[in-house]
């Protein structure tokens, strides 16, 4: 089932929000005003796909869990496509050169390629490139 109209929005607890913003503003990433202020950040990913970055006291407000210690445990993974291999090693060394970790040996399976960073709060992003001629 296919819902052309429904959006995505993942909500991250990040500890620093400014620091945070500066991370992904430095990967080439956006975000929407309408939706940012000192508690939250709307981390635009494309039209339909959105990040919100959530200072941890604000997000506790949200759950009656706890947070992930993302030092020790792993919460998801989060994917993001790019249109080349090129592309994929840019995006990483830049999130390496802003401060996040590299993560994982590079994943090399001909028609798709990949590696991932954890992100200044250990969040484990994949960033991959797929052959389009394969997903057809």
């Amino acid at each position: 089932m296919t819902v052309a109209h429904r959006m995505l929005f993942v909500n991250l607890a990040v500890k620093d929000l400014a620091m945070t913003k500066s991370f992904f503003a430095s990967l080439g990433f956006t975000f929407n005003p309408q939706f940012t202020d000192d508690n939250a950040a709307c981390m635009i990913v494309n039209e339909q796909a959105f990040v919100m970055l959530l200072a941890e006291p604000f997000f506790r407000g949200f759950t009656a869990r706890q947070i992930c210690d993302t030092s020790t445990h792993t919460e998801g993974l989060f994917a993001l496509s790019c249109t080349s291999r090129a592309e994929v090693d840019d995006l990483v060394a830049k999130a390496v050169a802003a401060g996040g970790v590299d993560a994982e040996k590079v994943q090399e399976h001909g028609f798709m390629y990949g590696r991932a960073f954890y992100d200044l709060d250990g969040h484990h992003w994949e960033v991959y490139w797929m052959d389009p001629a394969t997903v057809q």
